[in-house]
This record gives structure tokens, C-alpha cells and sequence, in this order.
């Protein structure tokens, strides 16, 4: 299994930013996906994540309104869409993908497979 991450680059505050996540070797429906970042000097976060129904989803708080959580299981993709960016979401963004539960965890030791991260710069 391998996962692909992409999208990331450098915004204005206030912008916006899509990233997909795309699962190759593996039948995608199969897993439950999870986004994290982590900024500099800081432990890896908890973002969004979506459950293998794309039915379920949640968000860390400080995103909540502002980024949307998607899947396309035909696309073998993940999205994250990422509206109202602020400078503090500045941040190496990955995904992550686990089948051993139909839900996501919001713990990054709950991922067995993980993507190679994509970096988002907002500027203010």
C-alpha cells in the first residue's frame, strides 16, 4: 500500500488550498483515512479524518468551518479542502490509512500507512 499526498504550496491568510491523498496497492474502500500536520518544533496534530463510509467525519477544533474532509472511493483519493487559511495552519500536512477499523482514529499511532507529506506555507 502506498499513499501519495499532494496540493500543498504557499497561500496568502485568508486563501485557499485543496490536497488530495491518492491509495495505490489496495483496494481503497478498504481503509479509513486520517489527515495530521505538523509544524515546526511541534508534535503531529490530529486535522480531519473519514471513515471508510466517507459518512463519518470530524475535525480538530481549530479547522472546524473552515476545512472539508472528502473521499472519492473510485478515485482512490482523499481530499482535504482548506478555506480561510490562517498563518498557524502553516504546516507539513500528511494522510494516513488504516483498514483494520471502519472508523478513523484521531491518533497517529492508529495509521499503519502514511503518505509522504506535502508542506503548506501561509503567509499573513
Amino acid at each position: 500500500v502506498q499513499l501519495q499526498a499532494s496540493g500543498g504550496g504557499l497561500v496568502k491568510s485568508g486563501g485557499s488550498l485543496g490536497l488530495s491523498c491518492t491509495l495505490s496497492g489496495h483496494t481503497f474502500g478498504d481503509y479509513a483515512v486520517g489527515w495530521f500536520r505538523q509544524a515546526p518544533g511541534k508534535e503531529r496534530e490530529f486535522v480531519a479524518g473519514i471513515a471508510r463510509n466517507g459518512a463519518n467525519t470530524d475535525y480538530t477544533n481549530s479547522v472546524k468551518g473552515r476545512f472539508t474532509i472528502s473521499r472519492d472511493n473510485a478515485k482512490t483519493t482523499s481530499y482535504l479542502q482548506m478555506n480561510s487559511l490562517k498563518p498557524e495552519d502553516t504546516a507539513v500536512y500528511y494522510c494516513a490509512a488504516n483498514d483494520e477499523r471502519a472508523y478513523f482514529s484521531v491518533r497517529y499511532s492508529g495509521y499503519v500507512y502514511w503518505g509522504q507529506g506535502t508542506l503548506v506555507t501561509v503567509s499573513s
